[in-house]
């Protein structure tokens, strides 16, 4: 049976990346089943998580948020996943009682970390609060007097942050901050903060540069070899990279131009990528950096499998460009003019045009765990169900592996 998670980022205060909730996925239709109960679904998820995709490659050292609901809970369900790297999460639709408060207290005497998710504000949950570490509050749905009755009534209990879920502008980032928040779930950090015009530098337009000329088909291998020569930090990190256990290689590298035909044009590519997008995220959250490498292996995997006829390297290049805006808090059309990149790439990235703007589309419904669309554009790209999930999956270790190197 297909089972596949997407991940959305926690970040702290300092934008940092701090955990992921892991949204879920059983269906070959790849739509949520609406003849499955959530406890199957829960025990479905845990299951998994054991045999399929397995915490450490998803969660990156970090944590992992994931709902529970209220017979999983009372039956012990967490205790099947290690305490250091969940966070349980009491799903909205269950009720307290005394039954549910045991198994909650049996959970914190086993190490685990306690989350009320999409808290709805109830004076019952406060038999619950000295063993809660994190409220979980949708930013959307609750009233700013809910909020601060909740900030209210938590006083006694300083050691339970609160966590803005649905946070999609820097303003209200700066709001929930104010008020005391610890934690933000959203996609503000992957919209630009604020518009402006950013000139872009010359190491980072030497960058794009190589990266526009690495997506032709057959690039320059002598103007590549000349931009990175003269780069010694560039020369070191790829140097550093050809001889990466990622490579089960053992050829003793003489120049640069070597190092690069030792790699050849798909992994250069790649090489590259990884430096373009760290040098663009300098100052953002580390995880925006990530995304945009998961996403330009995303395309570039999609593009190459059999009917598709789309280029790898174009592919390639708008998953890695389509956070640019976000990156430079600069409008992603003002961007585009300053780059030499040809105009039908340039519609995808701002229009999401043809089958490339597709593809692009299908990935942030893959990221946002819109299930109901991934299903309809897999359809309409000729592609059988759960082909999105499995090249998520893949693209996430891809990036993972890479991000030493960035």
């Amino acid at each position: 049976m297909a089972f596949f998670a997407a991940r959305q980022p926690i970040l702290d205060i300092d934008k940092k990346l701090f955990a992921y909730e892991l949204l879920f996925r059983e269906n070959l239709d790849n739509v949520f089943p609406e003849n499955i109960n959530a406890e199957e679904a829960t025990s479905r998820m845990v299951e998994g998580l054991h045999f399929n995709l397995g915490l450490d490659g998803l969660i990156q050292n970090k944590c992992a948020f994931i709902n529970f609901t209220h017979e999983s809970l009372i039956n012990q369900y967490p205790q099947l996943l290690p305490n250091d790297q969940v966070v349980v999460e009491v799903l909205e639709t269950v009720k307290p009682g005394k039954k549910l408060l045991a198994a909650i207290i049996e959970l914190k005497e086993k190490g685990y970390t306690i989350a009320l998710d999409d808290y709805i504000h109830h004076r019952i949950w406060l038999h619950f609060f000295p063993y809660t570490d994190i409220i979980k509050i949708d930013w959307k749905e609750t009233s700013m007097e809910t909020i601060q009755k909740v900030i209210n009534d938590i006083k006694p209990f300083p050691h339970i942050k609160l966590l803005a879920e649905k946070i999609e502008t820097h303003e209200e980032f700066n709001i929930a901050v104010g008020l005391g928040f610890s934690y933000f779930q959203g996609y503000f950090f992957s919209r630009p903060e604020v518009l402006q015009s950013r000139a872009i530098s010359p190491s980072q337009m030497s960058l794009a540069n190589l990266m526009i000329e690495l997506s032709q088909h057959e690039p320059d291998i002598n103007a590549v070899t000349q931009v990175i020569e003269r780069d010694v930090n560039l020369s070191f990190k790829l140097l550093r990279y050809a001889q990466s256990p990622l490579f089960k290689r053992r050829t003793e590298i003489t120049t640069i131009k070597h190092a690069l035909l030792v790699l050849g044009d798909q992994e250069l590519r790649r090489f590259v990528s990884v430096l373009f997008a760290a040098q663009f995220g300098v100052a953002k959250p580390a995880e925006l950096t990530n995304m945009s490498l998961i996403r330009a292996r995303f395309c570039e995997t999609l593009a190459a499998l059999p009917g598709q006829n789309q280029s790898k390297e174009s592919a390639f290049l708008v998953g890695l460009l389509s956070l640019l805006d976000a990156l430079l808090d600069t409008e992603m059309t003002e961007l585009l003019e300053k780059l030499p990149l040809a105009d039908s790439i340039k519609q995808v990235l701002i229009h999401h045009n043809g089958v490339l703007g597709q593809y692009l589309t299908l990935l942030i419904a893959v990221e946002h765990a819109d299930w109901s669309l991934v299903s309809q554009l897999e359809a309409s790209l000729n592609l059988t169900a759960d082909t999105a999930g499995q090249l998520y999956q893949q693209a996430l270790k891809w990036a993972n592996e890479r991000q030493e190197f960035s």
